[in-house]
């Protein structure tokens, strides 16, 4: 293993994921051990290798929690599957010709690349929104213990695409008469719903779902919800553009709701094929 990180800049890690209140209690506990014995000069390799060893099954398995592993990322040398997004460029410097959206539709995994790809996109944040703490970790949100949703915020070029393009998009990639999670991704935290930030939003938005009803494509009801914005929190940085961090398992997730579709098409639910899934 080749260790790619100095002793400050471990201490620093270390020390932000012992205070981290999304770091679970039995990572803050090998965590902190650690950063004890580097502050007492224990051997840097040597306390590293140790370290890495401890977490590796649960890393292998993908169940550590996230920022814990971007942290095991680097420790291995494989920081390049996690870089850091830049907030910066997510927030809008141009509030002439830019404004945002804030989408609800299952896991934000699947969400993020096919609204990046579209024209006039300045930038896709991961996150949670819609619920009553703040500051929710990714364990919180799934236990379903905030209210909160998984959920996407987009920034956008006014002059280059609009807000009804984007709501095309939304109603493509999600199962509308699905009022208990998006395909295979089950429980609260999944519902769809779409954040309206003022009246303009609001109006296209119950007009693009009424002409979804008008237009006959599902046969059950259209259950998607529209509600006012709240307080949209980012996700850790690991979930950040994970379609391109992860390819491989990005492309199994979104093999699979492809499939579902599939499944719907065959038993009658949606009449209509829609385009991103094809």
């Amino acid at each position: 293993m080749k260790i790619r990180l100095n002793r400050e800049e471990t201490l620093n890690d270390l020390y932000n994921l012992v205070l981290n209140p999304g770091t679970r209690e039995w990572e803050r506990s090998l965590l902190t051990i650690a950063k004890n014995s580097l502050e007492e000069k224990a051997n840097f390799d040597t306390l590293l290798a140790k370290l890495e060893a401890q977490l590796r099954p649960l890393a292998l398995r993908g169940t550590l929690t996230p920022d814990v592993t971007d942290f095991y990322n680097k420790l291995t040398g494989n920081s390049a599957t996690s870089p850091s997004f830049d907030l910066t460029k997510h927030y809008t410097n141009n509030v002439v010709h830019q404004d945002s959206a804030i989408f609800a539709g299952g896991c934000f995994w699947c969400m993020v690349e096919p609204f990046e790809t579209l024209n006039g996109i300045v930038s896709v944040l991961s996150g949670y929104t819609g619920g009553e703490i703040a500051h929710p970790t990714y364990d919180q949100v799934i236990n379903q213990s905030t209210g909160h949703v998984e959920a996407v915020e987009i920034i956008f070029d006014t002059r280059i695409t609009h807000y009804e393009e984007l709501l095309t998009l939304y109603w493509q990639l999600t199962d509308p008469t699905d009022a208990f999670g998006q395909f295979q991704d089950r429980g609260n935290q999944y519902r769809p719903i779409i954040f309206v930030r003022n009246d303009n939003q609001r109006a296209l938005a119950e007009k693009s779902k009424q002409q979804l009803v008008d237009s006959g494509k599902y046969k059950q009801p259209i259950v998607t919800l529209i509600r006012p914005t709240t307080i949209f929190w980012p996700a850790e940085n690991f979930h950040q553009q994970f379609y391109k961090k992860n390819p491989s398992k990005y492309k199994k997730i979104e093999r699979a709701r492809k499939q579902l579709m599939v499944y719907q098409q065959l038993h009658n639910k949606i009449q209509a094929k829609s385009s991103w899934f094809n």
